[in-house]
């Protein structure tokens, strides 16, 4: 799992880069990314899987912000990123959301 960003100077904007390995996904067919800069649609953001098993997803985001979110295997299990900048409780008991900030 990694997030790497890129800030753009032309815009106001900071590409994300979201990766989750195949491992994390176990045999998963479908990783959807789901957080408040999507109103936590669950199926806005499908990523794409690559050649190695991985998934991985590129998002403008707007700097000066902390968004929450999570990934969501085969419309079944939720993952957090292990590389998140920090996490943040969830409103599900249990849980806790990643935070990406930009």
């Amino acid at each position: 799992m990694s997030l790497k960003k890129k800030y753009l100077t032309s815009k106001n904007i900071c590409k994300v880069t979201f990766h989750l390995s195949g491992k994390a996904v176990a045999n998963g067919e479908l990783v959807n990314l789901v957080g408040d800069f999507n109103g936590w649609n669950q199926e806005a953001f499908p990523m794409k899987k690559l050649k190695n098993g991985d998934f991985s997803i590129t998002v403008d985001l707007v700097p000066g912000h902390a968004y929450e979110f999570r990934y969501l295997i085969d419309k079944t299990r939720w993952e957090n990123d292990w590389c998140a900048d920090r996490y943040s409780p969830s409103q599900f008991p249990y849980c806790d959301n990643s935070v990406v900030e930009i």
